[in-house]
């Protein structure tokens, strides 16, 4: 091969940086539970342009399913488009569907298709003890320690923010915080007390509020011990001023490539 053409091909990998999962190049149809719950966050625009800024340009194939409100909660077309999802994504909050729509959920898993859960996730099928759901509708409160591998129970602190680190196990070169500029990441709203976790879950981010101890999880992974084996992906991190930065939709989207990457699913 001529000089100038290696000279070239180096130039061009230079510009494009570190290709960490490559195999997640390939197109995926992406699915995102939602709702306009005004205690969700603003979930559904910050899906919105996750989706158009990060998610489509790179090929993939978003579908954002806004659960109506007040309860109880349907998401429509959820079955089918669940059925043909390569990736979940969940940011939603005691959420209380039709059976057959957590059914849809629990069957994503079982085919070992990856899942990521965003903020509110923590408690995303769990009912509010003030208005339980009413008898055609159902709730997963164990999709928390089953699904996620943490726990829900209250926060560390409620609407004061919190400093964020990489957890001291994790390596330098780690993947999923390829780009992450961790110390620019600040919790402005209540840090979940989620532990403890799964014993095979890995956690990449801390948060600590007032030097309380011990620090919170903030984003880990895991494989769902089901018999799917599926890839699971969590942050607690996602109020509107904890995305309002580059560094916590970058983590998403490189959770989003390590959950896609590896072979199609059948």
């Amino acid at each position: 091969m001529p000089k100038f053409v290696i000279l070239l091909l180096l130039a061009l990998t230079i510009i494009a940086g570190p290709h960490r999962f490559d195999s997640a190049a390939r197109a995926a149809e992406i699915v995102c539970i939602t709702s306009e719950d005004p205690d969700n966050y603003d979930a559904v625009t910050f899906l919105n342009g996750l989706a158009e800024r990060q998610l489509r340009p790179a090929g993939h194939r978003v579908t954002i399913l806004v659960g109506n409100q007040p309860k109880p909660t349907h998401f429509e077309g959820l079955v089918p488009a669940v059925r043909a999802a390569d990736l979940l994504i969940v940011f939603v909050r005691r959420a209380t569907p039709p059976q057959e729509q957590l059914d849809a959920i629990r069957g994503h898993l079982r085919a070992g298709r990856p899942l990521i859960g965003i903020r509110t996730a923590n408690h995303g099928f769990v009912p509010s003890q003030n208005a339980p759901p009413p008898p055609s509708c159902a709730a997963w409160p164990e999709f928390t320690p089953e699904v996620l591998g943490c726990q829900n129970t209250g926060y560390e602190t409620k609407g004061l923010p919190y400093t964020v680190a990489r957890h001291p196990d994790v390596a330098a070169d780690e993947p999923l915080l390829d780009g992450v500029d961790v110390d620019s990441i600040r919790g402005h709203q209540s840090l979940y007390l989620v532990l403890p976790l799964a014993a095979d879950a890995r956690p990449l981010l801390v948060g600590t509020a007032k030097d309380r101890q011990p620090p919170q999880p903030v984003a880990w992974t895991r494989i769902h011990p089901g018999e799917g084996r599926s890839k699971i992906f969590y942050t607690s991190l996602g109020a509107p001023q904890d995305v309002a930065g580059p560094a916590v939709p970058r983590l998403i989207v490189n959770a989003v490539n390590w959950a896609l990457a590896g072979p199609p699913r059948p």
